[in-house]
């Protein structure tokens, strides 16, 4: 590929990058995290669910309230019938028969041994639980709204450096033209600093290939159109104040695991109680008010109408049911044991977690610190050694290290700075504590 072709390529990528980076709307945290609490699919579905389970909690669904029910029956026949009286009598006869009863039913279930009131409570837990859920779901899509988003941040400095690093491997390859048209150089370094140049630009056109799709991810985490183009914000802030005794006393009292975990041991506990009450005996009243009519011409009574008020106690007992109802409160003491047992579990898990991430917290803090300095000292050893190019003092390939070493700490510097944010962004989540004012 001879340098004008090189340079028109470079040329074009150059042009589209910057036209889409003019055009682009550019997109904020802020309203990104906000369009995503109001598209995402997940979030909507956790919101659905959270709101069945805050419906169930009801007296009703409980089991305190009687059940009332209107019913209706009617019954009709056609007979014909033959009667042979004493005195040799003969009637034939057709008879229409017709009976219909409607009524106000009531059956109320007032005595089953507490489980109404475990079943009350139970449905109070799932509806907590429904919320944590869903809490959980908020900030796991903002949580990964952030990263993704800083991503895009990291990702385009990584594009503005290896756009330097174009300018620069076009001016090694302008000095090695002009040096080889002098006869200072030979064909060989001008070939060198093309290859050079190529390698940048394939450099440029894979990392943008990665940015267009981080773009997509955005996208589909927005519930949008995934073609939607848009520009991010250029700077990432790391909160360097975080300590690791805070993080885990609040994730103690707000993780949605460790409080998911502590409901789900009430729930094993109120499972006992429902258990348990199938000892008592179950008290019901019935009681209603009914209407019956009814027509037998055939009959000695011609027809028949009837109403009011009926009412009774039932009662029933388990006295033996073949061992289950011991089986039944076994298992249930031992999935109380085992729901104490997640739950410690989960506790271990959760600090662990937050100790891996506070790690790579500091990590970062301290990469952020020495790759900004690295940056600062490539930079200067880039600018002197291009100069020395320039008058002839040093190799291509010592300036292709100089180029490459500078580029190298860019990477490394924007890596840590994404590393750290990632990890503290992670470490809020942990906590259920993400803010983005």
């Amino acid at each position: 590929m001879d340098l004008k072709k090189i340079i028109c390529l470079i040329f074009c990528v150059s042009i589209i990058v910057s036209v889409h980076a003019q055009d682009a709307p550019l997109l904020t945290l802020k309203d990104a995290v906000e369009i995503a609490l109001k598209n995402n699919y997940n979030i909507q579905l956790s919101q659905n669910n959270a709101t069945i389970a805050a419906n169930n909690v009801t007296l009703g669904n409980a089991g305190f309230l009687p059940l009332v029910t209107g019913d209706a029956a009617l019954n009709a026949s056609n007979q014909k019938i033959k009667q042979t009286r004493n005195d040799g009598t003969v009637n034939n006869l057709t008879a229409n028969n017709s009976n219909n009863n409607y009524g106000v039913n009531l059956n109320w279930t007032i005595f089953d041994g507490f489980n109404m009131f475990a079943n009350y409570d139970m449905l109070k837990e799932q509806d907590k639980l429904g919320a944590i859920r869903l809490q959980d779901t908020i900030q796991s899509t903002v949580a990964n709204v952030i990263n993704t988003y800083y991503n895009l941040i990291s990702q385009t400095e990584q594009i503005k450096a290896l756009r330097g690093a174009i300018e620069i491997s076009r001016t090694q390859l302008r000095y090695s033209n002009d040096k080889f048209t002098v006869g200072r150089v030979s064909r060989l370094d001008v070939y060198n600093a093309q290859v050079n140049l190529n390698t940048d630009t394939s450099n440029l056109i894979t990392q943008l290939q990665q940015f267009r799709q981080t773009k997509i991810q955005m996208n589909q985490l927005l519930v949008r159109k995934l073609q939607t183009d848009f520009s991010v914000g250029d700077t990432i802030v790391v909160n360097n104040t975080l300590i690791l005794g805070d993080i885990i006393t609040k994730a103690q009292a707000q993780n949605p695991a460790i409080l998911a975990s502590q409901i789900n041991k009430r729930l094993a506990d109120i499972n006992l109680r429902q258990i348990k009450s199938t000892r008592y005996p179950v008290i019901g009243v019935t009681s209603g008010y009914t209407f019956s009519n009814s027509k037998t011409p055939a009959g000695f009574t011609l027809s028949q109408n009837a109403h009011g008020f009926a009412y009774g106690l039932t009662a029933s007992v388990n006295i033996f049911d073949g061992l289950n109802q011991w089986r039944r409160e076994r298992n249930a003491k031992l999935q109380i044991a085992n729901a104490d047992l997640s739950q410690k579990q989960i506790m271990l898990d959760v600090e662990a977690q937050i100790s891996n991430f506070y790690v790579a917290y500091l990590s970062g803090l301290d990469l952020i610190k020495i790759g900004q300095s690295s940056v600062e000292l490539a930079k200067k050893n880039l600018d002197i050694s291009l100069e020395k190019y320039k008058i002839g003092n040093i190799t291509q390939l010592e300036i292709r290290e100089a180029q490459r070493n500078y580029l190298d700490a860019q990477s490394k510097f924007f890596s840590a700075q994404y590393q750290s944010k990632m990890a503290e962004v992670t470490l809020q989540q942990i906590t259920n504590s993400i803010n983005i004012q």
